[in-house]
């Protein structure tokens, strides 16, 4: 049995949650590590980020969003709201903030993040997709996306893909 890993780095728009289509690049990683039979998990150690399969919709709205990924922040938007301002959840408190604090360049306006951190719980960091004979089971409408709930600010993110198999 192999494993291989690879990373693929991203960069996130602030103020709107941000999906990047990251299909193409984990075929061409699934390519490169040679594997034809296995798993294949696309991961985020982010904990304000998610990891899906999902149909793509085509469509795009005036903003380059696809229909699909409007529906989904709408969703989201009603079940948890933005954080706009502190003391809107009880994340974060003010032991995080003191901690945040003590981190190079953060602000306490960065931690006001605690809907990314509820959003990405309901979806989850990661996805696990079948290789067989050399290609991902994704079916005919099938992509993966890397979201980044994270509003408060445009951050540099890392789309880990580690696939295990022969």
């Amino acid at each position: 049995m192999a494993v291989y890993h690879d990373e693929i780095k991203l960069q996130s728009r602030d103020r709107q949650p941000h999906f990047h289509n990251v299909t193409d690049e984990v075929k061409e990683i699934v390519k490169k590590s040679g594997i034809k039979n296995g798993i294949c998990v696309v991961y985020s150690h982010h904990t304000t980020c998610s990891v899906i399969t999902q149909e793509c919709s085509h469509d795009l709205n005036y903003w380059g969003r696809e229909y699909m990924q409007v529906d989904l922040v709408n969703i989201m938007e009603k079940l948890v709201p933005t954080c706009r301002s502190e003391g809107q959840y009880h994340h974060p408190g003010p032991k995080h903030i003191e901690f945040a604090l003590s981190c190079p360049g953060e602000v306490a306006a960065g931690s006001l993040n605690t809907d990314a951190h509820l959003r990405s719980c309901f979806f989850g960091r990661s996805e696990t997709i079948v290789i067989k004979d050399g290609e991902l089971s994704l079916g005919d409408f099938g992509f993966i996306y890397f979201i980044d709930w994270d509003q408060v600010r445009e951050r540099a993110r890392v789309c880990e893909v580690q696939i295990i198999g022969e």
